[in-house]
């Protein structure tokens, strides 16, 4: 039988845990309920959410009960961590559009029918809570001297950290609380960004309740560089189809890193890990069979097998019938041929020959003759960054050439 935890772990899911051996015990053979929060900074969610996603599946199938908390109340204020800058403040009108957003998509994931799951609003207590008595019952419990230690104040506090943003680690500290309070709720997971405001949680149910509960932080969606995945010439990659279509978020994953394959089919994926530990043997082309069963699996999860298959089918057959871009014209971009990081779109044709001069450039970009990885580019200015290039980008110059870039 799989224990449940030590899969967790082999898939690189877990991070940082308060108490290892309980959380061990009580994910293996206890039935927790446990809670994730998602901030509605947006009407979409993102791949680089699909951890949490992939995290609460994981849970659920072990026979837990996933509470998915949108942070209609947290919202309003902004998670500091990770940013460097204070998050844009959002209207009424943002805010319940994303609200709505994010609770239509998390229903696609995760199954809350018949008690298996619960959808809460931290707005359903944060929005009326009395400011003195919030002082007095749970701000008395924090000690600034520490909060100004934690990582995501730290990185704030040369650039300048807005009061307002001081106050979330208390706002999610007190959601942990409610749930526990309201639904039994024993577990907090997060990102790994998240770990002080989730010990800060854990610690005000222990000083209110004299209770254990326990938090775990997962993995955050990095490049073996360490960046943060998810952004395409584009933008964001959107697990909502009308802003990231199917094939698009198919060829995203088609085209990530060799060095990144193994990690996303073990973190983004029900593919079990013994199959994976196959894959990682694999080299040279071999490892593009593994990047298409990545882009198949997530693209399966998050629009379902139908549009799986279609996007298949659609890159197999852009691709020469093969499946892999390995026959296509190939150009690697040298370092000479970046400004600051980036190249535009005009000079790479030109870097491969696919225009005779700029002019021939703009004109086909004007006329929507251009694309990237199926994208079509808007803007005679459009830039490719060295990261895209690193994974690999294909152009498409009118219906019929393709042509890669690398770096």
């Amino acid at each position: 039988m799989v224990k449940v935890y030590e899969d967790l772990v082999k898939r690189g899911l877990i991070a940082q845990v308060t108490d290892e051996d309980q959380v061990r015990d009580l994910i293996n053979n206890g039935k927790a309920t446990f809670y994730i929060g998602f901030d509605p900074t947006a009407d979409s969610l993102h791949i680089g959410h699909f951890v949490q996603i992939m995290v609460m599946a994981h849970m659920q199938r072990a026979g837990h009960t996933p509470i998915a908390l949108v942070g209609g109340g947290t919202g309003k204020v902004g998670d500091p961590s990770g940013k460097t800058d204070m998050r844009k403040m959002l209207t009424e009108e943002d805010l319940a559009k994303n609200v709505a957003g994010l609770k239509s998509q998390l229903s696609r994931f995760i199954d809350f029918s018949d008690g298996k799951a619960m959808l809460v609003n931290n707005a359903d207590w944060l929005l009326n809570l009395n400011y003195i008595e919030f002082l007095r019952e749970i701000g008395v419990h924090f000690s600034v001297n520490r909060m100004l230690t934690a990582e995501c104040f730290k990185q704030r506090l040369e650039r300048g950290l807005n009061f307002i943003e001081f106050n979330y680690m208390l706002m999610q500290s007190y959601d942990f609380y409610r749930l526990y309070k309201d639904y039994g709720c024993m577990l907090e997971f997060g990102g790994d960004d998240q770990w002080s405001n989730i010990i800060g949680g854990v610690e005000l149910v222990r000083r209110k309740e004299g209770k254990e509960v326990y938090g775990v932080t997962f993995s955050l969606l990095t490049t073996s560089d360490g960046v943060k995945m998810g952004k395409t010439v584009k933008g964001a990659v959107w697990l909502d189809k009308e802003k990231t279509p199917p094939y698009e978020l198919y060829q995203y994953l088609r085209n990530v890193a060799d060095a990144d394959v193994i990690k996303c089919l073990k973190l983004l994926t029900f593919v079990p890990i013994e199959e994976i530990r196959e894959m990682e043997q694999w080299k040279d082309n071999k490892i593009n069979e593994a990047k298409v069963r990545l882009a198949y699996e997530v693209t399966k999860i998050v629009h379902g097998q139908e549009e799986a298959d279609k996007a298949k089918g659609v890159a197999e057959s852009l691709f020469s019938g093969t499946g892999s871009s390995e026959n296509m014209a190939t150009t690697n971009v040298p370092d000479s041929a970046l400004t600051d990081g980036e190249i535009s779109v005009i000079d790479l044709m030109l870097l491969a020959k696919l225009i005779p001069s700029k002019g021939e450039g703009r004109r086909l970009i004007q006329q929507g003759g251009v694309f990237i990885d199926d994208m079509r580019v808007e803007s005679i200015d459009q830039k490719i960054s060295d990261r895209a290039l690193v994974s690999g980008v294909i152009l498409r110059k009118g219906k019929k050439v393709f042509h890669r870039f690398t770096k």
